[in-house]
């Protein structure tokens, strides 16, 4: 089963495909985990991904899509993975598309969260972090046991620079602007199932990743 999760920043993205990596036994592939770890062990694409991000350039589409199609021939892909991050606009989309044709296989579901905009906002707005270990916690959803004070570390969390109202929304107007196309591009091959994840309907992360389980074992 080869799925990719579409959804914007504070979707909930995240907890699905956890939750779908459990339950379906896939792996679940970020571009930004390969792109760090590319960039850790020094590879020919990942300095050259570095470059451009330390030019504050966006990398080129061939050496992201080289980076996918080599995360994409690692042993445990075999039966299948959750993409997340990539596809982002139609070209790297019909390029994966080549890439899977090699391997005599495709996309067969794109999940597409939704959420509405002013929850979204709300739903960073109350992200907090730990700075010694990194936990993310968020003050409506996720809260810690005690005040703003991460459960194992006991230091006090904090916000990211970048969680500004003003930054999300621009970070939010590219997203739309930019995965729009693509998520037109699998609607038209009848492989995107919409799910929408919100607080006013009572329906979280958890509930729509058991439904799409459900869904693919019955079938």
């Amino acid at each position: 089963m080869n799925i990719i999760m579409m959804g914007a920043q504070g979707t909930g993205k995240g907890t699905v495909a956890g939750l779908l990596k459990q339950g379906l036994g896939l792996p679940h592939i970020s571009t930004g985990e390969i792109f760090r770890k590319n960039i850790q062990e020094n590879t020919e694409l990942g300095k050259m991904a570095k470059q451009y991000a330390d030019e504050g350039k966006l990398v080129p589409d061939e050496v992201t899509n080289e980076m996918v199609k080599q995360r994409l021939n690692e042993e445990d892909c075999v039966n299948g993975f959750i993409l997340d991050g990539y596809p982002r606009n139609t070209n790297q989309a019909e390029t994966l598309d080549n890439i899977l044709a090699e391997k005599n296989t495709q996309i067969d579901l794109v999940v597409n969260l939704n959420t509405p905009q002013d929850e979204i906002i709300e739903r960073v707005m109350a992200r907090r972090e730990c700075p010694k270990c990194k936990r993310v916690y968020n003050m409506i959803l996720k809260k810690p046991k005690e005040g703003e004070i991460c459960d194992d570390c006991k230091v006090a969390l904090t916000k990211r620079a970048d969680d500004t109202e003003e930054k999300l929304q621009t970070r939010l107007d590219t997203f739309f602007k930019e995965t729009t196309p693509v998520i037109e591009y699998y609607r038209n091959k009848g492989i995107v199932r919409d799910e929408e994840i919100s607080i006013s309907i009572n329906r979280f992360g958890e509930d729509v990743a058991r439904d799409i389980i459900n869904s693919i074992e019955n079938k």
